[in-house]
């Protein structure tokens, strides 16, 4: 009968030990798998167009010593093209663009002539860097700018000199993207251009016989735009 005790009993700790293993290997189980994220993915090529509005200040001195200072005020569109390389959440990127201008403005006879000046045309080609948050880029860009202005020069009872002068100059900015479709961005760009100072000669080599003199300008401009991205638009995130 003792013998038989002890045999239930031991049986009866064995099974308890059993089921307690069992119950800690079932605490250790693997946990399911995260969900998928899908981000957005901004590496690839892209073009598209802009528009908006711009405005310019202008510096004017002559050979005499005369100087004066105007303002310039208009519109700006045109189109770009790039490449964006995403790498973890910063996008590195080069973009070229040309546009269409006429920001123009004059000093309204200052000093007895008139000063008036226009950004015709302008294109640059610049890098890009910015900070990727899924389908939204906030960046900074600045490079190489080339433009044309035209200047006339109005002086009462001697007569008008007009000419038209291309210019090198840089450009920075800043701005923001948001893709709203998976291959279509849209963009708000801040953008400040600063172009050598050009210079005109004096008599006999213009008609008007005016003291030789210069302009220095620059520009600034907000546009917005739409853009299509080739390529994938999504990658997986665990």
């Amino acid at each position: 009968m003792k013998k038989g005790l002890e045999f239930v009993a031991g049986m009866s700790l064995l099974l308890g030990a059993t089921g307690i293993a069992s119950a800690a290997d079932m605490a250790v189980k693997a946990l399911p798998p995260a969900p998928v994220v899908a981000l957005y993915n901004w590496t690839g090529f892209y073009v598209g167009g802009f528009g908006g509005y711009g405005w310019g200040n202008h510096d004017r001195l002559n050979d005499a010593g005369f100087a004066n200072s105007y303002s310039s005020t208009g519109a700006i569109a045109g189109g770009l093209a790039g490449y964006n390389w995403q790498i973890q959440k910063f996008v590195l990127g080069v973009e070229g663009d040309f546009a269409w201008a006429d920001i123009k403005g004059d000093d309204n006879f200052v000093g007895g002539t008139k000063d008036e000046t226009t950004l015709r045309w302008v294109g640059t080609i610049r890098g890009r860097a910015g900070i990727a948050i899924d389908k939204w880029l906030l960046f900074g860009t600045a490079g190489w700018a080339y433009g044309q202005q035209r200047h006339v020069n109005t002086n009462v009872g001697v007569g008008i000199d007009s000419f038209s002068t291309n210019t090198n100059g840089w450009t920075a900015g800043a701005g923001v993207e948001y893709a709203f479709a998976p291959n279509w961005l849209g963009k708000l760009e801040y953008r400040y251009y600063d172009f050598e100072r050009y210079s005109r000669a004096g008599a006999p080599a213009t008609p008007n016989g005016n003291i030789p003199y210069s302009v220095a300008s620059q520009y600034q401009t907000v546009t917005v735009g739409v853009s299509y991205k080739f390529g994938g638009a999504v990658v997986a995130k665990y």
